[in-house]
């Protein structure tokens, strides 16, 4: 046997090991699976659908939630990074809603972990979001009548603004994945496949698990930074507010999106460049991807993470290059495509009827009690 053969017989069974490896691991994580049923309540999701799709919830009632989380674009916008409140522009990618209410840790640097309504607040009233003061939400709704008939009609009583904060989760419960393949059992040959890849030799089953296909933590995989961030005034203004208000220091002058570390806050920057790991599901809809979308396709992330992912000092030690064939990765991305199903844009999910541009004149308003 010449040398060259015995280098190619040795890797080859390196190849197979890493797999075999990489299956065994798999049963160490929450298998993928099924979306679990939500109850919801009907009537209030209702009322927080007209909700996200009121401009009048921002401050200056010029976007509503839908303004950058788009039915026809899975509930996300196709952007790189969101436009955000007008007169400024957003630092991140603006994530897909579809499948949120299933996740346990909201945002890309996962800063809530709490609850929904909570990360409905935060939106709301970010100044760089919505720029919200809830006090004025609350009384521009009660001056509509037909939000005042939804409230009472579904339980909640008079418009406040603690009911708004319940009213938009309960509406986002029903952005639920509907007809993926990977849920209807209609997967291709390639898809079925790459699943196997997934949770084999790729590995992708060790931080993408369970039936949302999230660990819900973060990690850093090497993500390139998006320099639009800080040579984009427009942006760089919002990253500031944020850096401010989070505490992240000497944020005047840093030149990377810290990620997670603003919840870890490790002294030796170990943390710095770590973020949640996103779920996978309706990521035909949901393009570009990652936090600062910095690729393009599903092809190109496969080729990221098959190359080892990026280069980073604090990069993850587990991702290593997968050599996986050009047949490989197509199979992957075949696999990554059966999770996304139908649009969700029909009357069901989407608020189609007007809102009114005025408050009508309220008759005798001094007499008015609240």
């Amino acid at each position: 046997m010449t040398t060259r053969a015995f280098k190619k017989r040795c890797l080859i069974s390196i190849l197979v090991g890493m797999g075999m490896t990489f299956a065994a691991q798999a049963a160490n994580y929450p298998d993928i699976g099924p979306l679990p049923d939500l109850k919801i309540n009907k009537k209030k999701a209702e009322v927080g659908k007209r909700l996200f799709f009121d401009p009048r919830l921002s401050g200056d009632a010029a976007i509503s939630c839908s303004s950058c989380h788009i039915p026809k674009k899975g509930f996300a916008d196709g952007l790189a990074l969101s436009k955000g409140y007008p007169g400024n522009e957003h630092f991140r990618n603006t994530p897909t809603l579809i499948n949120v209410a299933h996740k346990k840790v909201w945002l890309h640097d996962g800063r809530i972990g709490t609850n929904l309504n909570d990360m409905t607040r935060e939106m709301l009233t970010e100044d760089y979001i919505m720029n919200m003061d809830m006090r004025i939400m609350q009384e521009r709704i009660k001056q509509d009548p037909v939000y005042m008939k939804m409230f009472k009609d579904a339980g909640y009583g008079e418009p406040s603004n603690g009911s708004v904060r319940k009213a938009i989760p309960e509406y986002l419960k029903t952005l639920t994945s509907k007809g993926a393949p990977f849920d209807n059992g209609k997967m291709s040959a390639a898809a079925k496949r790459g699943m196997k890849l997934f949770k084999g030799k790729a590995g992708c089953i060790q931080c993408h698990n369970g039936s949302n296909f999230t660990d819900n933590n973060a990690y850093n995989t090497g993500v390139p930074e998006n320099f639009d961030i800080f040579l984009d005034p427009m942006r760089h203004q919002a990253f500031i507010a944020y850096a401010m208000f989070v505490g992240v220091g000497n944020y005047m002058n840093i030149k990377r999106d810290p990620g997670a570390h603003i919840q870890e806050h490790k002294a030796d920057g170990s943390s710095m460049g770590k973020f949640q790991t996103p779920t996978l599901r309706e990521l035909a809809q949901s393009a570009p991807y990652m936090h600062n979308g910095m690729i393009k396709t599903l092809a190109g992330v496969v080729d990221f993470y098959n190359n080892g992912g990026g280069k980073d000092s604090n990069k993850d030690k587990r991702l290593k290059k997968l050599r996986l064939s050009k047949g490989q990765k197509q199979d992957l991305v075949a696999f990554l495509n059966s999770l996304s199903g139908k649009a969700l844009t029909t009357k069901q999910y989407v608020w189609q009827e007007e809102f009114p541009e005025e408050y009508p004149v309220i008759a005798n308003w001094t007499k008015v009690k609240n």
